[in-house]
């Protein structure tokens, strides 16, 4: 039961240590009815007087201010017994002489006083429903009179104070109200009145009596007026304006637990407090506010590490100061609920909502800070959230020959041949049909085929011009080159599309990026004949991939002098034993590369690892940064150390895979290999090639089972103050930097290009703000690295080109076979142009190629076929013009 709980009663040093830790302004208790008064009247309880008098003078040593609420649910039995409570119109005297009584006995020590906590609670779910104390279910008509006499009950304390202690004592009267959020299912009119009504029903229903006329809402009047008691005129009076201030409680007590459904008229409940608060203002004058309770909750198996209780009271209070800058909303105080962990009604022991963790095993009910003490303690230091120095945007260039990059999953193929390619004849018919005819039987002689015959290669072309890039990263399709997972069946066509399309790069000064093997959807994107046979967990992969390798090098090696063996292989969907056979596959290709392509065609090659960061939940908490430390390694490492390392898995990995196996008995086997295998695939890499899309928060207590992982003992966790796309993916700029210093850290000064950085947007988004926002920003972090913690970054690509391709991803839309820049194309192209973000101070940067360069120039190398055909053309009019004078001279002269 809860009649111990946390046992403050017992332990007031222990609590008021947790409060001078904390470093809090203002400290909100209830006084007990019960404990001051045991019958609910005289005779005052000595002991419970003192107690609450050894509180006061402690609070005031500290320099906290009291927040003293007189009600807070527990009305004395024997009230209850006699009387029936809060049904009986006797109590709303009782109430007032019980809060007589604490204004004499303390009155001069408190300035903010609460009559009663929550009354919707107290009136619906006590008297009502009975699913709280005392447990009547009155039902509606019941709990409608209920709350007639705490409204009364209530105003009659607020006129006391008023009347007698006020010109003494100098204090504030409120009621802490509590209230949910409410949002229309969809925007219509009649949706809209139905989130009035539901909020007319919770928090109006004692609040405009009180903040307004007196009367209860207009939408209770007219839906429930027969069981709705009324207030006369003078009551009406008498009740309105008995508010110093509006004390609001939102959180865990109501939200989502203590809301009847038909209390939200078919709406869709939400946890915004930024909404609620600025309804508030809005509907009650601009009244001055004052949060007296809330937070959220943690299970209760939750010890130390309460990373979710962090992530919505930061949310929390971050809406309320948008509330307060943005919206103009007049809130003057914050309290967190609660101190300690306590005993929570209808939920018991079963959710923890305390700063503090409280034993409650133990005999004196031990308290241990939880991560959140730490998290708040900083936020009351520094009075909120004043920006971080490392998360300013710096100014700055990247250095020259820096690669400026977009990413095509796969170029979209269309060998379509050109008109130009047909061989027949055809005659116009300019009498009848005007149509062109075509002549059975007679052809002309075929041409060779040109580059230029695919219409598709140009247009694409064309739009990677406009943005200025110098790189174009895109996969080969290894199911389409060889169908048959051989050199049995080549797709020559396929191949010399890839090939025209490398060039034709290649003449525009666009560098070709090419991955030999992206895993998609379909048979991992494998020739069917691999795939069917057990794809990569088959040994006979590796050599059909050197193979196909060695294939892609001889015939198109020429162009491509920038190669990818794997392009982001999923550790998610990767076996162990697909990840071993796929490492020797990239040794054993790079080594191909090194000896027999190299020499003759001066190219470099790497893998492409999916790197997205992660970070621990509770920054202060040493399991979580464990727990962040063995992610990193099982999602990065697994891959990147047998190449950039030491030749083998990491030792963390090796480590948790024996301890798992042995305790759990898993059969998570981690392959070995060889001495030789080791030397051949260690340093089997040019540079260091990443994709990096958003961050991850992990901690190791078990909070949330559908986002836990039992293998490696990991609670994913979400920081709902993080900017989300419409897929969920979280933008977190820092993380990328993190990454980039991470890498560094543990593999050295190797060259690195981020090979694709990108995030999804829906149709809806207002001129493309949200890629705009991500892009100018994860490339500013990248300069950072870049600048600050001297990475060798060589090179940046944006994630993706179109939206065809990739749907919702692209720096192109493509609406009605029409492909469109989005204002974010715009903006990265100003990037590129910039080399960065050069500000006043920055040095201008001159790069070699540009001084011995002009803009003319540019144009006419990158047109030398057009003007050698001009150039004819001019020729053979100039020889015209001399041959028609020269004969015509010539005729001239014989007739004289």
């Amino acid at each position: 039961g809860g009649d111990v709980a946390s046992d403050s009663y017992n332990n007031l040093f222990r609590d008021a240590e947790a409060l001078r830790r904390l470093g809090v302004s203002h400290y909100r208790f209830s006084l007990a009815w019960a404990r001051l008064l045991p019958n609910g009247t005289a005779p005052l309880s000595p002991a419970g007087l003192a107690h609450y008098r050894r509180l006061l003078g402690r609070l005031r040593d500290l320099g906290v201010e009291p927040v003293v609420t007189l009600y807070h649910w527990d009305l004395p039995q024997g009230l209850q017994d006699a009387f029936g409570g809060w049904a009986s119109p006797v109590l709303p005297q009782l109430f007032r002489d019980y809060a007589e009584l604490c204004f004499r006995h303390f009155g001069g020590q408190v300035r903010y006083w609460l009559t009663m906590d929550n009354p919707y609670v107290v009136a619906w779910h006590g008297y009502g429903t009975g699913r709280l104390p005392p447990g009547v279910r009155g039902g509606p008509r019941l709990g409608y009179r209920a709350a007639h006499h705490l409204l009364q009950a209530h105003a009659k304390v607020w006129h006391l104070y008023n009347d007698h202690f006020r010109p003494t004592q100098r204090g504030k009267v409120s009621i802490a109200l509590s209230s949910h959020w409410i949002k229309p299912q969809r925007m219509t009119e009649k949706n809209i009145k139905e989130c009035q009504k539901s909020l007319d029903f919770v928090l109006g229903w004692f609040a405009k009596p009180i903040f307004i006329d007196g009367d209860y809402p207009e939408s209770m009047r007219s839906n429930v007026s027969s069981l709705l008691p009324e207030f006369s005129e003078a009551e009406k009076k008498y009740i309105k304006g008995t508010a110093d201030f509006f004390a609001l409680s939102f959180g865990a007590t109501l939200s989502f637990q203590l809301l009847d459904s038909h209390m939200k008229f078919q709406q869709l409940e939400s946890i915004s407090l930024r909404q609620l608060l600025y309804w508030i203002s809005r509907e009650y004058n601009n009244p001055q506010i004052f949060i007296v309770e809330n937070s959220w909750f943690v299970s209760g198996s939750t010890k130390r590490d309460d990373a979710k209780y962090i992530y919505y009271l930061k949310k929390f209070i971050m809406e309320t100061l948008k509330a307060i800058r943005y919206d103009g909303v007049n809130v003057f105080g914050y309290t967190v609920w609660s101190l300690l962990d306590g005993f929570e009604w209808h939920r018991g022991y079963s959710i923890r909502r305390g700063l503090f963790y409280v034993d409650f095993q133990s005999h004196d009910k031990k308290l241990m800070p939880k991560s959140s003490v730490l998290f708040y303690q900083k936020l009351i230091e520094k009075n909120g959230f004043p920006p971080l120095p490392e998360n300013q945007p710096i100014e700055g260039n990247f250095p020259c020959g820096f690669a400026w990059g977009i990413v095509d999953n796969y170029i979209q193929v269309d060998t379509t041949p050109t008109q130009f390619l047909d061989s027949s004849v055809y005659v116009w018919d300019v009498h009848q049909t005007k149509k062109l005819i075509k002549l059975d039987g007679v052809f002309t002689s075929k041409r060779k085929r040109h580059c230029v015959d695919f219409a598709a290669i140009r247009l694409q072309i064309s739009l990677l011009q406009e943005m200025h890039v110098t790189h174009f990263h895109f996969s080969l399709k290894w199911s389409l080159i060889l169908p048959l997972g051989n050199l049995s069946l080549i797709n020559h066509t396929l191949v010399h599309y890839y090939r025209c399309f490398a060039s034709e790069l290649l003449r525009v000064n666009i560098t070709p990026v090419v991955a030999l093997w992206q895993p998609m959807a379909e048979n991992q994107e494998l020739p069917v004949s691999l795939a069917k046979y057990g794809a990569w967990e088959n040994p006979e992969t590796i050599q059909a991939f050197v193979e196909y390798a060695k294939f892609c090098f001889t015939n198109l090696g020429d162009h491509v002098k920038f190669w990818i063996t794997m392009n982001e292989p999923s550790v998610k969907n990767l076996t162990y034993t697909a990840g071993h056979n796929l490492l020797k596959a990239h040794a054993k290709t790079w080594h191909l590369y090194d000896k027999e392509f190299r020499r003759s065609q001066k190219g470099k090659l790497s893998i492409a690892l999916q790197a997205d960061w992660v970070e621990p939940a509770c920054p202060f908490s040493r399991n979580d940064q464990e727990v962040a430390a063995r992610i990193l390694e099982f999602d990065i490492g697994w891959l990147a150390e047998p190449i950039f390392g030491n030749g083998d898995y990491p030792q963390v990995m090796r480590a948790w895979l024996h301890q798992r196996n042995s305790v759990d008995l898993y059969n998570f086997h981690l392959p070995y290999f060889s001495e030789d295998e080791k030397k051949l695939i260690q340093g089997s890499f040019d540079f260091f090639a990443l994709s990096h899309y958003t961050t991850t928060l992990v901690g190791w207590e078990k909070e949330d089972a559908l986002k836990y992982d039992h293998y490696l003992e990991v609670q994913m966790i979400n920081d709902i103050t993080w900017l989300h796309s419409p897929n969920r993916a979280a933008v977190v700029p820092w993380g990328l930097r993190k990454l980039l210093k991470w890498i560094k850290s543990k593999y050295g000064d190797v060259p690195i290009y981020v090979m694709a950085n990108g995030i999804d947007d829906d149709q809806n988004m207002v001129h493309d703000k949200l890629r705009v926002y991500y892009i100018q920003n994860y490339i500013n972090e990248a300069l950072k690295a870049y600048t600050l913690d001297n990475v060798n970054l060589r090179g940046y690509f944006v994630y993706s080109f179109n939206d065809k391709t990739a749907p919702k991803y692209g720096l192109y839309s493509y609406v009605a076979n029409q492909y469109k820049p989005k204002p974010s194309m715009k903006h990265y192209r100003e990037i590129i142009d910039n080399s960065g973000f050069p500000g006043p101070e920055t040095p201008e940067l001159l790069c070699p190629e540009e001084i011995a360069s002009c803009p003319e120039c540019h144009f006419f190398r990158t047109r030398k076929s057009l003007l050698a055909f001009i150039s004819f053309i001019f020729v053979a009019f100039i020889v015209t013009i001399f041959f028609i004078t020269y004969y015509s001279r010539r005729i001239e002269r014989r007739y004289k």
